[in-house]
């Protein structure tokens, strides 16, 4: 998944698809077979997590200033 495909799922999208790219996570590396697999996953999981980080900066969430 692109980071542009990101950018049009909506955040309950967003939160939906990383709660199933966990749940496969996890069977990858319960199968010990994972490798490559696993490696993708952990990158797609990064890219929700930098987009939801930098969606709420940009909204104003967060800022503790």
């Amino acid at each position: 998944m692109k980071y542009k495909e990101i950018q049009k799922l909506s955040k309950s999208e967003r939160e939906k698809k990383l709660n199933e790219l966990k749940m496969e996570l996890t069977k990858e590396n319960a199968s010990k077979q994972g490798g490559n697999k696993a490696h993708k996953i952990k990158k797609i999981i990064a890219r929700i997590h930098t987009f939801n980080t930098t969606e709420n900066k940009t909204a104003g969430v967060g800022n503790k200033k």
